[in-house]
């Protein structure tokens, strides 16, 4: 068995100009997977929406740190398979390596590391990771991709188990 380090929560916020998959509606029912080794999680459905609001949030467990976050984002369809919408990952190293440290005397606003938007990564905007009211957390908008348009918002949050070494 893999040893927990910790817990990932990841508030899926909201998407931004997404694809219209419904011509009649000239909208999307949008739905968020993300996809962690072999952990799933999804949002509920955002109906009628290519500006999805989800602000839901979702917990995936981290047990290696080397495994990227992977994103789908998918159209429900009633009859039909649901329609891809984009997809889209990010790396956790660098958010798990920080929030495993011991960071009690850092001042509170501190940016600990500021990720640039690469050829490598799906980052729309800089992001940074940063140590606030005693938590580690990151603000992270990235691009769709395999589809015409669509940016996705997310909030990660880290969150220690009593009892697992840093």
């Amino acid at each position: 068995m893999e040893c927990l380090l910790g817990l990932l929560k990841v508030r899926v916020v909201r998407g931004v100009g997404m694809a219209i998959c419904d011509p009649l509606t000239h909208s999307s029912d949008p739905y968020v997977v993300l996809r962690l080794g072999s952990q799933k999680v999804k949002s509920s459905i955002k109906y009628h929406s290519i500006n999805p609001e989800w602000n839901e949030e979702l917990t995936l467990s981290i047990t290696n740190m080397m495994l990227p976050v992977k994103i789908e984002v998918f159209d429900k369809d009633t009859f039909t398979k649901d329609d891809s919408m984009g997809d889209a990952e990010f790396c956790i190293l660098d958010f798990v390596e920080i929030a495993k440290r011991d960071l009690s005397h850092v001042p509170d606003g501190t940016v600990m590391k500021t990720i640039h938007p690469e050829k490598e990564n799906c980052f729309a905007t800089e992001s940074q990771i940063t140590w606030k009211d005693g938590k580690v957390s990151q603000d992270i908008v990235l691009k769709l991709r395999n589809t015409e348009a669509g940016e996705i918002i997310l909030n990660l949050q880290w969150v220690n188990i009593p009892g697992v070494a840093r």
